[in-house]
Formats: C-alpha cells, sequence, structure tokens
C-alpha cells in the first residue's frame, strides 16, 4: 500500500470525526489507557535507570508498558521478582 493512501485515509478520517464529532467515551477509553501505557513506559526507563547501578535492567516492550503502567508501582515490583527470580 502506498504511504500517500495511508496519509490520505488516516486525514479523511480525522477530517469525518471533526465534523461528525467522536462518541466521548471510546476517546476516553483511549486517551486513559494511552495515559497510563506512557507512564509505564516512564517507570521502566526510570527503573533501568537508577537499576543500572543494581546490574538490574527490565525491557521496555509493549508488555511490560502495560503492566507498569496499570498496576504501577506493585506491577514493577512484579516484573523486577520475575526477573530476578524466574529468568
Amino acid at each position: 500500500m502506498d504511504a500517500t493512501v495511508v496519509i490520505i485515509g488516516v486525514v479523511a478520517l480525522i477530517a469525518i470525526l471533526l465534523i461528525v464529532g467522536a462518541p466521548l467515551k471510546p476517546m476516553r477509553f483511549l486517551a486513559k489507557g494511552t495515559v497510563k501505557l506512557v507512564i509505564g513506559v516512564l517507570f521502566l526507563f526510570f527503573f533501568n535507570v537508577f537499576g543500572a547501578s543494581l546490574g538490574l535492567h527490565l525491557p521496555i516492550n509493549i508488555f511490560t508498558a502495560v503492566v507498569a503502567g496499570f498496576l504501577g508501582i506493585p506491577g514493577l515490583a512484579s516484573l523486577t521478582a520475575v526477573h530476578i527470580f524466574i529468568l
């Protein structure tokens, strides 16, 4: 698929949503999920920065970001426990 077709499709979808209006509930759900995912990535990043001195490293991927973002500090602790004791 050509890149211009994809770009035109995305622009058309945005224009339709601006004209018709987006349903609020699904957009709120997506926004909250995106914010939690970004928070999870930030948790993992800072954990890797400070954990490097202890020899700890957690990969930043979609699974670990979701666990750390939705569960918070306990999720980060569980990922660390899995990394230390199982892997």
